[in-house]
């Protein structure tokens, strides 16, 4: 049986005279306004040792041919001081609640988020929604299944959307007219794990329809992200993350992200880099679930590191190219069963295009080159595949 920390019930009830004092400024609603959006992608994904006669026959362990992406989201502002946001999306996992909470904003420096949201990390989950990118799936650091021998790798380091029920405090604070400090304290239900005998978190039990956390220990978590504006057309951003929590069911096995992030606007063009490291707790209480012996307790853990690099540059109005490379580098023990090794490594280099055809209508195309430094069934160290997709938003 779990039990609850006093000390924590405590840090809770110091945020009450805030809730209070953000009422007090709220004023009730003249009139409501209402926004709807929306954005869909339909990506084909085509792998080229999945091809003709010689096609493997174990496991591919990663989604190809057709996958949909879809989402609908509408926002209320219900007052001056306050919001609520509904989001839905579709895909590989079924439905999902991907939004549902309330902003409660006392002023720009101090907004109250509750309900079930993407907690703020890192620069790319701003932009998560295939919508908002031109290339049809997510760097490695964020992927949530579309990348090669995914089964393996269970995953980037933080899949991106991953929504959850929590609080969070943020705001935004200008210095002058050109430097802008954004910042985000949360407290939500974080990731977990109830199967005794896994080696990973497991992403899919923070989604539909299991929305209940398996502990009574709340993952805590912040960013905070520096912008200044170079001129009228460009802009240069920094920001650090950070995330911890434990993941099974007794609260004693913790997991603790750490991410940095650096992009630039020049003009159209844009560069952005970003790095995520993911250090997590094993449970070694079974030593022969693993592949390698524990030489100690200082070794019952892994680390995940996970990077890319991306520049978008406009050849023409309506034209976009991406280059990208990034990758996944995981140290530390692995199940007897599993592809990897005490030390893997994935490096994926990407060049795509992106032609608007219309407005709000986009066709994205892309090859992507693969290394890995652990073979897989068939021998294999290094894979090609290529996307085609069409994205549109309204």
């Amino acid at each position: 049986m779990v039990t609850r920390d006093p000390g924590r019930q405590t840090s809770w009830l110091l945020l009450l005279p805030l809730f209070l004092w953000a009422l007090l400024l709220a004023r009730p609603a003249k009139a409501v306004d209402q926004n709807v959006a929306a954005s869909a992608q339909l990506d084909y994904h085509l792998v080229g040792s999945w091809i003709g006669p010689s096609r493997s026959s174990y496991p591919k362990g990663a989604f190809d041919a057709f996958t949909l992406e879809a989402s609908l989201k509408v926002a209320v502002d219900v007052s001056e001081h306050l919001s609520a946001n509904v989001k839905f999306c579709y895909g590989c996992h079924g439905f999902e609640a991907d939004m549902v909470y309330f902003d409660m904003r006392a002023f720009d420096e101090l907004n109250f988020r509750v309900g079930r949201f993407s907690p703020s990390f890192g620069s790319f989950n701003l932009r998560h929604d295939p919508g908002n990118h031109k290339l049809s799936d997510k760097p490695l650091p964020y992927d949530m299944g579309r990348m090669l021998r995914n089964a393996a790798w269970n995953n980037g380091v933080l899949p991106s959307p991953f929504p959850d029920n929590g609080v969070e405090v943020n705001g935004t604070h200008w210095f002058g007219e050109s430097v802008q400090l954004d910042y985000a304290a949360y407290a939500v239900g974080g990731f977990k794990q109830n199967n005794p005998d896994a080696m990973d978190l497991n992403f899919g039990a923070s989604r539909s329809p299991y929305y209940v956390d398996n502990n009574s220990r709340p993952a805590l978590g912040a960013r905070i992200a520096l912008t200044g504006k170079l001129s009228a057309v460009s802009e240069v951003t920094i920001g650090a993350s950070g995330m911890g929590g434990t993941y099974d069911p007794n609260g004693n096995l913790t997991y603790y992200i750490g991410g940095a992030d650096l992009s630039a606007r020049i003009d159209r063009a844009s560069i952005r880099l970003e790095y995520l490291v993911r250090r997590q707790q094993l449970d070694t209480s079974n030593p022969a679930f693993y592949k390698y012996a524990f030489a100690d307790d200082i070794r019952s853990f892994f680390v995940k590191h996970g990077a890319f690099a991306e520049v978008e540059v406009p050849l023409s109005r309506g034209l976009d190219v991406v280059g990208r490379v990034d990758g996944l580098y995981r140290v530390g023990n692995v199940s007897l069963t599993s592809e990897l090794s005490s030390k893997s490594s994935v490096l994926r280099e990407t060049l795509g295009l992106a032609l608007a055809i219309e407005r709000n209508f986009r066709l994205k195309v892309s090859a992507e080159t693969w290394q890995f430094n652990d073979p897989d069934a068939a021998g294999r160290r290094s894979d090609l595949s290529f996307h085609l997709g069409a994205v549109g938003t309204f």
